[in-house]
């Protein structure tokens, strides 16, 4: 095919579909979770924060010693930022970052009550599943969507079909976070597997 293929068959694939999930990420337990995962891919290996908002009584001067003289923090301010570690090689970073915006751009393009409906369909039904069953339980509301069609059809299917797995898995996840591990594995099988065909 073209990218989709290259990067979903392989190593970056996970990296694909991490840049997909985090992708305006809204729910700080679903945010945390992501920060995790991201962790455990080794994709953050530096966590920068904005920084707190600093109301001083003083006029901001370092003290003698470097520090700067903080008389009060907002710790609300401070929010971590995942940096997703790239490839070195920059075309392949700038392919991947393309690919996953443009499966982003067709996710907006889907019937928001078709995928609200599969997304709590799959929700339902993985809530008290093994991991097997989650892999089926995902392979088949993606296949069930694809059969039933999405309005998507003048777009490569492959690129439907992998949009679709990882739009369910972003909404069950942004409800249900402490699937994220689960459903991002499944995810990834899953698209390796027949992503391509």
């Amino acid at each position: 095919m073209d990218d989709l293929e290259q990067l979903t068959r392989g190593p970056n694939a996970a990296l694909v579909i991490f840049s997909f999930l985090q992708a305006d990420c809204r729910n700080p337990h679903y945010s945390k979770e992501l920060l995790s995962l991201g962790k455990d891919l080794d994709f953050t290996p530096d966590i920068n924060c904005k920084g707190p908002r600093i109301h001083s009584l003083d006029d901001g001067y370092l003290e003698t010693d470097g520090h700067l003289p903080i008389r009060q923090m907002i710790l609300s301010d401070i929010q971590p930022s995942v940096e997703l570690q790239w490839p070195r090689d920059h075309v392949e970073a700038a392919t991947i970052r393309e690919v996953a915006l443009g499966l982003r751009e067709i996710a907006t393009r889907l019937e928001d009550s078709i995928v609200s409906r599969a997304t709590q369909n799959l929700r339902r039904n993985i809530l008290a599943s093994s991991y097997e069953q989650c892999k089926r339980h995902l392979a088949g509301e993606v296949e069930r969507l694809m059969n039933r069609g999405v309005g998507l059809e003048h777009l490569p299917q492959e690129r439907v079909m992998v949009v679709l797995t990882l739009t369910l898995v972003k909404g069950v996840c942004e409800q249900a976070p402490q699937l994220l591990r689960t459903l991002f594995a499944a995810a990834l099988e899953y698209i390796r597997r027949t992503g391509t065909r």
